[in-house]
């Protein structure tokens, strides 16, 4: 708790789904300076805006959560956007940092930055052997160009900056909305919308075969903490829970949790994405000690009750 009762702490996207449980985290271990920049007042694409968040808040650590992301659809719908966003907002965070004498930064990759074909299970070492799959490669290697600069800037400045891994993140307070959202919130309001008007199908996008592995929002939020608490290399770390379910599975427990009694169809039109996702989450527990706590059954009904509770009638 020492560690952040002194520091002020810049989160982008700390008002974000990951963000605001980060934030969160912040304040029960004592930080009691945390700036979240909106994107109404801090358009983090802009290097102006970039300077101000800088001369507003004079951090000592910025944890770089901020991110245009959406599922499969939104990524085909937006891969410019998504590249160029994320591109500059990770770029130009790093580089006003590097200028101001940050102490630290923590910046936020994906899981989407691995080959397309990536060994199972997705170590670290690997990162490099291949282009990602096609569907989100835009954003996934926007997301990666952190680790290039931060092993440059370690090289060439001294400059102590980290690049996280999270796999799939489900959880309250998620994105549902079904033209943005991932996996687990499109399934959970689909489900619950056909129950609600008793449809007689639920219509699932791709094949079914690909798997996937999910991680709880607070165990990620508690994973990047510890890193940015305990890690000071320019390798890359996994944030993950090592457990992978096929997405047919994973539509079959939330049709279950939710109690739909009709049809699933599955629509092969539709792209299926990467097909194996699995993480090798060993180095994250020995460099910082990180272990997911919450299993998968527990942090979907978690889900599910937020969903419910905050869904508009």
């Amino acid at each position: 708790m020492s560690y952040w009762s002194a520091r002020r702490v810049v989160v982008t996207g700390g008002a974000g789904f990951l963000g605001y449980f980060i934030v969160e985290k912040l304040r029960e271990r004592g930080c009691r300076d945390v700036f979240v920049p909106r994107s109404r007042d801090y358009d983090l694409v802009s290097m102006q805006a970039v300077e101000r968040v800088y001369d507003d808040a004079e951090p000592d650590v910025v944890i770089h959560a901020a991110a245009q992301v959406g599922g499969i659809g939104a990524n085909l719908d937006n891969p410019g956007k998504f590249f160029y966003d994320n591109l500059m907002m990770g770029t130009q965070l790093i580089e006003v940092g590097r200028r101001r004498g940050l102490e630290k930064f923590v910046g936020l990759g994906t899981i989407c930055a691995y080959p397309k074909m990536t060994p199972l299970p997705f170590n670290e070492d690997h990162i490099w052997d291949g282009y990602p799959e096609e569907t989100n490669a835009p954003y996934g290697l926007a997301k990666k160009m952190m680790l290039v600069q931060s092993l440059a800037y370690r090289q060439q400045y001294g400059f102590n900056s980290v690049v996280l891994f999270p796999v799939n993140l489900y959880g309250p307070r998620d994105n549902f909305d079904p033209r943005s959202s991932h996996v687990i919130p499109a399934l959970l309001r689909k489900f619950v919308e056909a129950k609600k008007a008793n449809s007689p199908t639920v219509t699932a996008w791709g094949t079914g075969m690909p798997t996937r592995e999910f991680l709880y929002v607070e165990d990620a939020a508690e994973g990047i903490l510890l890193g940015a608490e305990r890690y000071n290399k320019s390798d890359p770390v996994n944030i993950g829970s090592s457990f992978e379910i096929s997405i047919r599975d994973l539509v079959e427990h939330i049709q279950a949790l939710v109690g739909y009694k009709g049809e699933v169809v599955w629509d092969a039109s539709k792209p299926d994405g990467q097909p194996r996702r699995k993480l090798d989450v060993r180095r994250a527990e020995k460099e910082f000690g990180f272990k997911s706590r919450v299993g998968f059954e527990d942090g979907l009904r978690r889900t599910l009750d937020w969903f419910t509770a905050h869904a508009r009638s």
